[in-house]
């Protein structure tokens, strides 16, 4: 079996759900976020103070999350899908208050109701 990397209209439709998570991110739309991440025990998220294990404590934490501070500017972003139901988007981030750089990884998995994150990382260097 060979695997396909990075199938044109694969990668539009990964690309369009990465930019849906960034605007609902930024925009504190909550219920989008917990839309996107998928809704199952194994899923996980490891921000830059919290590791989180399972969908509901990625929920519990969104509601927590303050909302202001959101705004951020992307580069370096790089989506690859592998085959048609697996892809991986990286990016990284800066924030206006600060110089810092941070880092988001994701692990998106196509699933009966669309695409959704099973995997996340987020961290700053320096």
């Amino acid at each position: 079996m060979t695997l396909e990397i990075n199938i044109p209209e694969v990668v539009a439709e990964v690309t369009a759900a990465f930019e849906r998570y960034e605007c609902a991110l930024t925009g504190n739309d909550v219920a989008v976020l917990d839309e996107l991440f998928w809704n199952h025990p194994a899923t996980l998220r490891y921000g830059v103070g919290e590791n989180l294990y399972g969908y509901e404590a990625i929920a519990a934490f969104r509601q927590g999350r303050p909302a202001a501070g959101l705004d951020r500017v992307l580069r370096n972003t790089v989506i690859t899908t592998y085959g048609r139901d697996m892809a991986t988007a990286n990016t990284e981030f800066t924030r206006p208050a600060t110089e810092r750089v941070g880092r988001q990884s994701h692990t998106w998995v196509r699933m009966p109701e669309g695409w959704r994150i099973v995997a996340a990382h987020v961290s700053l260097m320096g």
